[in-house]
C-alpha cells in the first residue's frame, strides 16, 4: 500500500490517508479482504502519530470501506463495490446540487459552470 503525504496540502493527514486507500480500493490496487497494515506500523512507516492513522481507519470503517476485527486487525470490506461507488455518486450529486444553488445565487450562467467545471477536472 503505497501513501504520500504532502505537507503542502491544505487536507489535514488523516484526510489524506483516507482518500489515498478509498481511491486504491476503488481501482482494485487493495482487493476485497486484504489485510491492511496496522495502526501502529502504518504510522510508524509515515512517521506520524498513531492518532492520526487511526482517525483516518475510523473513518474509513464508518463509511463501509474497511472492517476492523478485534485482535487481527483491520480489512478492506467485503461489501459490494457497486454500493460503495453509488454512495459517493450521491455524496458528489448533493455537492453539485449546493454549487448550482450557490451559481444561482450569483448569476453565473450554466455555460460558466460547465465552464468551471471542465477547467477543474482537466487541472489533475
Amino acid at each position: 500500500m503505497d501513501i504520500i503525504l504532502l505537507n503542502t496540502s491544505d487536507l489535514p493527514i488523516y484526510q489524506q490517508i483516507k482518500d489515498q486507500i478509498i481511491e486504491q480500493i476503488m481501482k482494485g490496487q487493495l482487493l476485497e479482504g486484504e489485510q491492511l497494515p496496522s495502526i501502529r506500523s502504518l504510522a510508524k512507516e509515515l512517521k506520524i502519530s498513531v492518532i492520526t492513522t487511526k482517525r483516518a481507519y475510523e473513518e474509513l470503517e464508518k463509511e463501509g470501506y474497511i472492517d476492523t476485527v478485534v485482535g487481527k486487525g483491520s480489512f478492506v470490506s467485503l461489501r459490494n463495490k457497486k454500493i460503495l461507488k453509488q454512495k459517493q455518486l450521491e455524496m458528489i450529486q448533493n455537492k453539485l446540487k449546493l454549487i448550482v444553488s450557490d451559481s444561482k445565487k450569483y448569476d453565473i450562467t450554466l455555460e460558466q459552470l460547465i465552464e468551471m467545471i471542465e477547467m477543474f477536472y482537466k487541472e489533475d
